[in-house]
């Protein structure tokens, strides 16, 4: 079992930025692979973001391309999201999600456990 805490949202103006973390506890947090996903308000969850357990590769929706880092640190159990030029269309309660595995996962299904989320707000 591992339990999974999100920090870091809030309310930001377009073009800003945040960096959301996710703190891990209980068993050992290099053994899972991580993802962040998103809900907004009468959406699905959707896929954000995901590392390997090692951290070398990663993969990224097409939306958060080039604007979004997803990195973690195995010494302090932590996965982070930073997130550049911040849209509206960004709104949504972030997740990290986490499951034992060997490679990257980017839906839903994949993942066992989660977080409760953090609300990020881009205002136009």
């Amino acid at each position: 079992q591992v339990q999974l805490v999100e920090s870091g949202g809030g309310l930001v103006q377009a073009g800003g930025s945040l960096r959301l973390s996710c703190a891990a506890s209980g068993r050992t947090f290099s053994r899972y692979a991580m993802g962040w996903f998103r809900q907004a308000p009468g959406k699905e969850r959707e896929f954000v973001a995901a590392i390997t357990r090692s951290g070398v590769s990663v993969r990224y929706a097409d939306s958060v391309k080039g604007r979004f880092t997803i990195s973690r640190d195995n010494a302090k159990n932590t996965v982070y999201l930073q997130m550049n030029v911040l849209k509206p269309e960004d709104t949504a309660v972030y997740y990290c999600a986490a499951r034992d595995g060997s490679s990257f996962y980017t839906t839903v299904p994949s993942y066992d456990y989660w977080g409760q989320g953090t609300q990020v707000t881009v205002s136009s």
